[in-house]
This record gives structure tokens, C-alpha cells and sequence, in this order.
């Protein structure tokens, strides 16, 4: 296993580092890739979707080394969607059994962050080399769109719980996350705005990201799992059950008559920020690229 980790490792940061010295070569493809300002930090956009400028290399690296197994859960959210949320729930659903006869104050939900409990596949702790200890079935992130993962994700059946939020409710919380980690000026409402509406935020278009893995539950009931945020919010005992039946570790009636946590998530802040007109123009965007599919807010 340490043979395997130093292997991989060195092949990650040997790829990392090539791709990254030729940033500074005329025919580097990203070096010439679109770039945008707006955000709180500087987007590029990579095969149709806008990365955090100084995160694609390493996404690149998801792409071409990321090594999905067949018993993988990915959590994959856009982002500003309960991220955090799902991975407490997925956490605390997948390893209930093994903290049973702990004390309730030790849980690692309790002592450590969701974050660090389930990774990010190629970031915020989560790079490969790593990813490649952990023991199978391993609970995984991303924030990644279907199209920027390897191919091996569908073609080996790993499980795909997907997790959205109301498109204005979605575009407020962004606002207000890259507002709190921007240095310098706030982010001004209508310009950001006016960038989310043209597809413009970190993950965006948001409209192809919802409908990548939208379509692909549809194929694929059994492997892609598509839930709202408004879905745990308004039923979250009926999602908690659907993630465990969905994940292979269904509750017992005894569990599910214990109830489950109600969870402090809320829905509609937009209509504290935005005009009734701003909410009407995102309305008929969402209805003009989601139409057809079968997908409704």
C-alpha cells in the first residue's frame, strides 16, 4: 500500500508539474483558455464550465487519474446547495452501526468537519494519492459536472447522489459566499447577477451542471440519485430513508420511528435581495433551458 500511495503520488505531482510549467509557453492551452473577473476570484472556462482559476490544473488531474471502484459514493453538488449538509447526512447514514456504542459527545460529526470526513476528490484535502488509501466503499465529493469526471465514474456503476437548490435561492447564496471571502470591494448584486445569468459562477452554466446529472438519473435510476435541497428541507425523514435505500444500508423500522434531525436549512432568502423582476428574468431562463427535460423548480 505505500508502494502504491508514493507511486501515485509522484505521478500526480509529475503531471501537475508539467502542466503547470507550461504556463508560461505561447501554446499552453490553458494560458489561452477564457478568463473572467467578477467573482471573488478569477474564472476560466474549461471543456464549457467556469473553474476557480487557480484550480484547474488539479481538476485536470481529476479527469485524467482520478481512479473511481465500483463500490464508490460520490456526493456531487453544485455548489451553495447544502453541500455540507448531505455530507453530514451520507456520514452519519453509511457508519451509524460503528458508533452505536460510543459516547453521542465523541461522534465524528461532533468533533471533526464534514469536509474532512467525506473529501473532495482532488481538492481541499482530498487529492489523489490519498484518495487511493482509503478503504473500500470509500464516500467521496465534488463539485465537478458529469463531463469533467473520468468516464469510468458511469462505466464502473458507482453511486451518484446529486443535490441542487432553486436556481435564485442557489445564485443568493453564492452571492453571499464569495462576498465573505472576497478581498477588497463586496461584489456588486447586479453584476454578479448579470454573470450567473450568462452561465458565469464556479461550476456554471448552472443549467448544464443540473441537467448533466438530471438526464443521467433518468438513464440510470439505480446508480444516480437527483435530490433538491428544497427536498430536505420541506421532507427530510423521507430523504434520509431514500439515501440509505439508495446507498445499500436501508433503515430498520425501529430507526425510522426514532426520527430523524429536522435540520436548520431554509428556502425563498432571494426575495430579500433581488427585484421581482430579477426573479422573473432567472424564472424564464430556467423554464427556457430546462425545458423538455422533465426538470422543475
Amino acid at each position: 500500500m505505500e508502494q502504491v500511495h508514493v507511486e501515485t503520488k509522484e505521478k500526480d505531482s509529475n503531471l501537475l508539474a508539467a502542466i503547470s510549467s507550461e504556463t508560461n509557453h505561447d501554446d499552453n492551452p490553458i494560458a489561452t483558455l477564457p478568463t473572467r473577473e467578477g467573482w471573488s476570484t478569477p474564472l476560466t472556462l474549461y471543456n464549457n464550465c467556469w473553474l476557480r482559476s487557480h484550480m484547474v490544473t488539479k481538476f485536470m488531474l481529476v479527469k485524467e487519474n482520478f481512479k473511481p471502484r465500483h463500490d464508490d459514493v460520490i456526493l456531487v453538488t453544485h455548489p451553495k446547495s447544502g453541500t455540507t449538509w448531505l455530507k453530514a447526512l451520507a456520514f452519519a447514514i453509511v457508519n451509524r452501526s460503528s458508533f452505536e456504542s460510543i459516547d453521542a459527545s465523541h461522534h465524528p460529526l461532533l468533533t471533526q468537519n464534514p469536509h474532512h470526513l467525506v473529501p473532495f476528490v482532488g481538492a481541499q484535502g482530498g487529492n489523489l494519492d490519498y484518495l487511493e488509501t482509503l478503504p473500500s466503499p470509500r464516500l467521496l465529493a465534488t463539485h465537478l459536472p458529469l463531463s469533467l469526471l473520468p468516464s469510468t465514474v458511469t462505466t464502473m456503476g458507482c453511486r451518484i447522489i446529486y443535490l441542487c437548490r432553486e436556481p435564485k435561492d442557489a445564485f443568493i447564496s453564492r452571492w453571499h459566499f464569495d462576498n465573505k471571502i472576497a478581498q477588497g470591494a463586496k461584489i456588486n448584486l447586479d453584476t454578479a447577477f448579470t454573470m450567473f445569468l450568462e452561465g458565469c459562477s464556479p461550476f456554471g452554466p448552472f443549467w448544464d451542471h443540473y441537467l448533466q446529472y438530471w438526464k443521467e438519473s433518468l438513464q440510470r435510476p439505480r446508480d444516480v440519485l437527483f435530490l433538491r435541497y428544497e427536498d430536505i428541507v420541506f421532507d427530510p425523514l423521507k430523504v434520509v430513508r431514500d439515501l440509505a435505500g439508495f446507498i445499500g444500508v436501508p433503515f430498520t423500522e425501529e430507526e425510522v420511528k426514532s426520527g430523524v434531525d429536522q435540520g436548520g436549512g431554509k428556502t425563498g432568502d432571494w426575495v430579500n435581495h433581488m427585484s421581482k423582476d430579477m426573479g422573473e428574468k432567472l424564472d424564464q431562463l430556467v423554464e427556457d433551458k430546462f425545458k423538455g427535460s422533465g426538470l422543475k423548480f
